[in-house]
């Protein structure tokens, strides 16, 4: 259904504008539509009145869904009269949404003529606008509400911000004392390596002067500048206290830390160092910082450590492990100089007790004892050559268990109490036999292997008996070389009783006998066996000439290739027994 109203005046306006207002209430337009409705219609028909001439007002009333989507609409627009000025305007249009068709009363309502009436329809009107802005004030309300509601959701926001951004700067703060103390376990670590590592290079050695030939390879470049490492040791008979004439100027500093025991730092600037204190420059090069640290030794220094920073100046915790090292290596060089000490008191003792061989006719001996050159393994080995009443000579070689100054001490007892019990002419296995009871009675911890040959020039017979010992080795006179493995008795000292048995062999001129100890022939990766097949190869290796004529460079060149490949970690003794040939050719 389709109404008109023709408007020429502001009355014709109020009219058409109530009658529009009527009708979308009518289809049930809601309030907020009939609001927009009123004020759209409103603005635009006093634009019309403003601009003159006739205006319609056309409605288009919904009777069913009218809309694009089957909707209800309440179509409204607004045209300039043909006859009039506005013909030439524009049509204006708007739509209204509705909820049901208009019924039969309201299609047929007139708008009153009454200005009465028109005046009420009109306040009625403005009831869609007061339901509107009391919707709008709920809207601003609500606005207000949600407005509020954003701002504390900001605030907590930038607090939750602040929060995260302390929190980060915590983190940051916590990762970077992780990683200084990553850092500084990591230095820790690397110090504690290099103590460890060079504690082993240095008590590796029993050589004092070897420990101080390390320590500036140690040092360099890590912990001391290159050329500034200097080792001061003091003389072993001054008492502890350095010389009053060193041999070469030494600084200040480092007498100061002789004389007291305490490091010292001589610079142009405190070192700040735990445990050092600090002094001036030295006067022989005021330019160089110096650390000098006393190398202690039983409660007094034996000499100071010297150097110069590789960068300027320490870390305290660098300092710190340099004062351990030095104590450390005091302590090393301490030991390797008693070491050496006891070690030449051993080897002097040994060598004094070592026996001057007899001469007897056409019977030759030679005798060769190397000391050992790693490790405190001397002074118990030894060799001893005799007459007997008879004429016989007794020939022996012996190897005490034990090291140093007591298995020197026990080898020079062996040696006196086996000459007193030949003295009665006894053999070589009764021999054994009574130096195994003493041993045992006199230390019955330490124990002895030892071996006895007796040699009459006169008479062709070789007797031997052997406790422990490696076998003796024989050259026939034609060349040949017989190694006397005849069972042996057990090592001297066990506890138990035994009786040593003795073995006898053909003896003819040019014959020639080897005894020795283990440190000739033994080798740890390979046993003794090889050891003693060397050996008979090297015996056998010389002519009867030879033998003859340079018994003793005989034994020099049998040392020589047998000890190419030894560590010298134990002595070694060698005699040689050598009936001289050329006696028998002349008797001939």
């Amino acid at each position: 259904m389709i109404r008109t109203w023709q408007i020429s005046g502001a009355v014709d306006a109020a009219r058409a504008r109530i009658a529009a207002t009527r009708l979308a209430a009518a289809c049930a337009a809601p309030a907020s539509e009939r609001t927009r409705l009123a004020a759209l219609l409103g603005a635009r028909l006093r634009q019309c009145l403003a601009e003159g001439g006739g205006w319609r007002l056309t409605l288009e009333l919904p009777e069913s869904g009218n809309g694009q989507d089957g909707e209800l609409l309440l179509h409204v627009t607004l045209t300039g009269d043909e006859e009039s000025s506005a013909a030439s305007a524009p049509p204006w249009r708007t739509s209204v949404a509705c909820l049901k068709p208009a019924d039969a009363a309201a299609r047929e309502a007139r708008t009153p003529d009454d200005p009465a009436a028109l005046a009420g329809a009109l306040l009625g009107a403005d009831e869609d606008t007061a339901l509107a802005l009391e919707r709008l004030a709920e809207q601003e309300e609500l606005v207000a509400f949600h407005r509020e509601e954003l701002h504390q959701t900001n605030q907590g926001v930038l607090a939750l911000h602040a929060e995260l951004d302390a929190a980060g700067r915590a983190q940051r703060l916590a990762f970077a004392a992780e990683r200084k103390a990553r850092t500084e376990a990591e230095r820790a670590r690397r110090r504690l390596t290099f103590l460890a590592d060079a504690s082993a290079v240095l008590t590796a050695s029993l050589n004092h002067e070897e420990i101080v030939r390390r320590l500036p390879d140690l040092l360099v470049p890590r912990y001391a500048s290159g050329g500034s490492v200097d080792v001061w040791l003091f003389d072993q008979d001054g008492g502890g206290l350095p010389s009053s004439a060193p041999a070469r100027p030494r600084p200040a500093a480092a007498v100061l830390a002789a004389r007291s025991g305490r490091p010292q730092y001589a610079a142009d600037h405190p070192g700040g160092l735990p445990g050092v204190d600090d002094q001036p420059p030295s006067a022989l090069d005021p330019a160089r910082p110096l650390l000098c640290l006393p190398l202690p030794a039983r409660g007094a220094p034996l000499g100071v450590l010297t150097l110069s920073p590789p960068d300027g100046r320490w870390d305290p915790d660098d300092a710190v492990m340099l004062i351990e090292l030095t104590r450390r290596a005091g302590i090393a060089i301490d030991h390797a100089r008693r070491f050496e000490h006891s070690r030449d008191i051993a080897e002097t003792l040994q060598r004094a007790l070592l026996t001057e061989l007899p001469a007897a006719p056409g019977l030759g001996l030679a005798a060769r004892y190397l000391p050992a050159t790693h490790g405190l393994n001397v002074g118990g080995d030894w060799y001893d050559a005799f007459r007997q009443p008879d004429g016989s000579v007794v020939t022996v070689v012996g190897d005490v268990t034990g090291h140093g100054l007591h298995a020197a001490v026990m080898m020079s007892q062996l040696r006196t109490a086996l000459r007193a019990y030949a003295v009665d002419g006894g053999s070589p296995g009764r021999l054994l036999t009574r130096l195994h009871e003493f041993l045992h009675r006199l230390q019955p911890d330490l124990f002895a292997t030892a071996v006895i040959a007796r040699i009459h020039p006169d008479e062709p017979t070789l007797t031997w008996a052997a406790a422990g010992h490696p076998p003796p080795v024989l050259r026939l006179p034609d060349g040949r070389v017989r190694i006397l493995d005849a069972k042996p008795g057990a090592m001297l000292g066990l506890p138990l009783r035994q009786e040593i048995a003795e073995h006898t062999e053909p003896l003819s001129p040019g014959s020639t006998l080897a005894l020795y100890t283990d440190g000739l022939v033994e080798r740890r990766a390979q046993g003794i066996d090889p050891g003693i097949e060397r050996l008979a190869a090297a015996l056998g290796g010389f002519g009867s000439a030879d033998l003859d004529a340079d018994l003793p460079g005989c034994a020099d060149r049998i040392l020589d290739p047998l000890l190419s490949d030894s560590e010298r970690d134990d002595d070694v003794c060698l005699l040689l027994c050598h009936l001289d040939g050329r006696t028998a050719a002349v008797s001939g």
